[in-house]
């Protein structure tokens, strides 16, 4: 079992980075600890030049337990990034909700840590340790403004379900490994292959499992848990769960379903291909009458999370290159959208979207990157948002799910309407309020590498396309 410890170096130094931060925090005074989001931001910036070291390894190590492949380091940098400009764009927001400051990055790097032990996870173990990390870490957060109501319901029923979720996710998994005799994932493969047929244990085993990941993607019919806590939580949270947790749950689901069951693949596709339809139509249908933007935001979220789950119907390298790309563009975009609705309520004290009016007036900048991201998220040209649904969508559309396309089409297009409704009240309703928004340093650092990045991969997708790919291959080396 011997191996190079600096194999493990992106773990290593995030985990040093949250104890590093931790002290700190606890031994400066309160006055000093202000500049600690800025300190998590640049050592977050480090390890992510540091990553782009481990592209080509492609290797196993505590005998099948961790991959460090070009698809977990792509993921990895994907939580890297968000945690970034999260924690960049969240400094003075989080110095306004009062105490425990530094604890609260030190929870967001914890939080990174257990994504990426998800993305890199070979067995069920390492798995469910990694998710356990990154869920106690959002349990902590989503409720850490104590003297407000509706954040402490939302971690009192994030904590419910997520741990109710969790235990079917591990039962599920407990299923596939009495029947395997192995929790290697890739060993797993090897013995389901062996198996004739598939036992009607397997089958509610994948079930199972798929209901666990379920809730982590926000997936219809497991999505009841994402409206109330998008609303309630601290909006950096709300953004960095609706991105990093959404992610990591695919990097696991890929991972899992396509290295260990691909011989089942005929029964799992069927099944993600009617959730995608639904969460698609429910997410964007629900999202439509919605006045408070953040509730706005986690429908939309919920209908992106079967846009990406079409990716891994194709169950093909061009699928994983599809959902790898999208997931990366929806990070600057959902990222650029909640910088813009925290900085709003953290100066007006309303997330209602009636409140938005002229906004374009009050901060020309916020008005412009929240317009972006959202028609990104739309799909429309030039934007990456397009590039990203052109990829998913292609995918498919050869392997008989044409109508999956055309229903994520005229969803896409309903998506337009609801994005749009918020530029009209922005740029064509008069403000209540004439006083300009002042954005902070690092929010406004946040809003234009959003926008910057929407556009500038919209418009030339070729250098995110071939990290994509160098992703997908090395998970589906075939």
């Amino acid at each position: 079992m011997n191996f190079d410890l600096t194999m493990l170096n992106i773990e290593i130094f995030t985990a040093l980075l949250a104890m590093a931060v931790l002290v700190i925090g606890l031994i400066v005074p309160k006055e000093q600890k202000y500049g600690l989001g800025y300190l998590v931001s640049i050592g977050l910036t480090g390890i992510l030049f540091l990553s782009f070291g481990f592209y080509g390894v492609n290797a196993q190590i505590l005998d099948g337990m961790y991959f460090i492949d070009d698809f977990a380091v792509f993921f990895k940098q994907l939580f890297l990034i968000a945690a970034i400009l999260v924690t960049l764009s969240a400094t003075l927001y989080v110095r306004k909700m009062g105490s425990h400051y530094g604890e609260f990055f030190v929870m967001m790097v914890f939080a990174a840590l257990g994504m990426m032990i998800l993305a890199s996870a070979g067995d069920f173990v390492t798995l469910y340790l990694g998710l356990e990390l990154m869920t106690i870490a959002f349990y902590i957060l989503t409720g850490f403004k104590k003297g407000d109501s509706k954040s402490v319901e939302a971690g009192v029923k994030y904590l419910i379900l997520g741990a109710m979720s969790s235990g079917i996710l591990l039962y599920g998994l407990s299923l596939v490994y009495g029947l395997t005799g192995t929790t290697i994932i890739t060993d797993v493969a090897t013995q389901v292959k062996a198996l004739n047929g598939m036992p009607p244990a397997l089958l509610v085993g994948l079930v199972f499992v798929i209901a666990g990941l379920g809730f982590k993607i926000s997936a219809v019919p497991f999505q009841m848990w994402s409206p109330d806590v998008y609303e309630g939580a601290p909006t950096p949270v709300t953004a960095f769960l609706a991105v990093g947790s959404k992610a990591a749950a695919f990097a696991v689901l890929l991972r899992l379903f396509m290295v260990a069951f691909p011989a089942f693949s005929p029964y799992w596709k069927l099944l993600f291909a009617g959730l995608a339809a639904l969460t698609i139509v429910v997410g964007n249908l629900v999202a439509i009458p919605q006045t408070n933007i953040k509730r706005m935001l986690a429908y939309s979220s919920v209908a992106q999370a079967g846009y990406i789950m079409t990716g891994v119907i194709a169950a093909s390298t061009a699928g994983v290159k599809g959902v790898a790309f999208y997931a990366m563009i929806y990070v600057f975009a959902t990222i650029g959208a909640f910088t813009v609705v925290m900085n709003f309520s953290a100066s007006t004290g309303s997330d209602e979207i009636k409140d938005y009016a002229g906004l374009a007036q009050r901060s020309p900048l916020m008005a412009a990157v929240l317009t972006l991201c959202l028609l990104s998220m739309a799909g429309i040209p030039p934007l990456a948002g397009f590039a990203g649904k052109l990829y998913l969508f292609s995918s498919i559309v050869n392997e008989g799910y044409l109508w999956l396309v055309v229903t994520g089409l005229v969803m896409s297009m309903a998506s337009v309407y609801y994005y749009l409704n918020v530029a009209k009240v922005m740029y064509m309703a008069d403000p209540t309020d004439d006083a300009p928004i002042i954005v902070p340093a690092g929010a406004k650092a946040t809003l234009i590498v959003a926008m910057a990045v929407t556009v500038f991969l919209g418009v030339w997708p070729e250098p995110l396309s071939v990290l994509s790919q160098l992703a997908a291959k090395s998970l589906l080396p075939f």
